[in-house]
C-alpha cells in the first residue's frame, strides 16, 4: 500500500489511527498545523502546505474539523487533490446530520456534499458520539452540586472500535456512503450519568433538562441513533473502568 495521509492527525481519533497504521508498518503522513516529529505541516483553513501533503498519497483519511462549517476545509483538500490525482478519500462524519438543524451538523452535511461532488473516489462513514463525548460533558460539571443531563438518548461508540473500522475502510476500495457505526447500547443520558456518577463514588443528584427547539427535538426523536447500522461491542461501563484505572 502507498502512503496514507491522515488529516486532523493530532486529534483524539487521528492520534490513535496514526499509531495503529504505523504499528503495522504503513507509511503515514500525519497532517497538523503544528510542526514536530512525525508530523507533516499544513493548514486546511488557508491551504498552505496541503498540495505537497496530498502529493503521492494513495489514501487520505479526512478527520480534520473546525468549530464551525467544515465544508471550507473539505473544499481546500479537494482542490489540492485536483483532477489528476486519484487517492481514496475516507471521510469521517456524524450520524443524523441530515435530520438535525444544528449548525455544526449542517456544515458536516455540506462537507459530505463537497466530497461526493468532487469526483474523488471516496468512502463516507458516519459515527455516533464517542464515550469520551459523554464523559467530557459530565467532567465539566465536576464542581457542580448536581449533574445536569439533557433528556435525550445516545448510542455512544468506543473510539478504538471506530478506529478499527477506519482501518478496514483504508484497506478497502472506495464504497461511497457505508453503513453508519454506533455503540452497542442505546442509553438515556441519565443512565449514562448514573454509571458515571457511580464510577466516581459520587452521590450528587441528577437533574434532567428538557430543552425546546428543533435540535433537541431531533435528538429526542432518535436522529443520533443507528438501530440498523453497525455497532461496536465496548459498553460505556467498560470504557469507564478502563479510563478510571488510568487516573492516579
Amino acid at each position: 500500500m502507498g502512503d496514507i495521509l491522515v488529516t486532523g492527525a493530532t486529534g483524539r481519533v487521528g492520534r490513535l489511527l496514526v499509531d495503529r497504521l504505523r504499528a503495522r508498518g504503513d507509511v503515514v503522513r500525519a497532517l497538523s498545523r503544528r510542526s514536530g516529529r512525525g508530523l507533516v505541516t499544513g493548514d486546511l483553513t488557508t491551504g498552505a502546505g496541503i498540495e505537497a501533503a496530498v502529493d503521492g498519497a494513495e489514501t487520505i483519511v479526512q478527520l480534520a474539523t473546525t468549530n464551525r462549517d467544515d465544508s471550507g476545509i473539505a473544499r481546500t483538500l479537494v482542490k489540492a487533490i485536483g483532477p489528476d490525482r486519484r487517492p481514496h478519500l475516507v471521510l469521517l462524519s456524524i450520524v443524523g446530520i441530515d435530520r438535525n438543524p444544528l449548525p455544526y451538523y449542517r456544515g458536516k452535511l455540506a462537507t459530505e456534499s463537497v466530497v461526493t461532488a468532487s469526483g474523488v473516489p471516496h468512502t463516507i462513514l458516519r459515527a455516533t458520539q464517542f464515550h469520551t463525548f459523554v464523559t467530557s460533558l459530565l467532567d465539566a460539571q465536576r464542581y457542580s452540586p448536581v449533574l445536569i443531563t439533557p433528556s435525550i438518548s445516545l448510542q455512544p461508540v468506543d473510539v478504538g472500535e471506530l478506529v478499527d473500522r477506519l482501518v478496514e475502510l483504508v484497506d478497502s476500495a472506495p464504497a461511497g456512503r457505508v453503513p453508519d457505526i454506533g455503540g452497542p447500547e442505546v442509553r438515556s443520558f441519565r443512565s449514562l450519568a448514573e454509571s458515571y456518577r457511580a464510577s466516581r463514588g459520587w452521590h450528587r443528584p441528577i437533574m434532567p433538562l428538557r430543552l425546546p427547539g428543533a435540535t433537541f427535538r431531533a435528538f429526542r426523536s432518535g436522529a443520533a441513533l443507528v438501530p440498523e447500522g453497525e455497532t461496536g461491542e465496548r459498553t460505556f461501563e467498560q470504557f469507564l473502568a478502563t479510563r478510571d484505572s488510568l487516573v492516579p
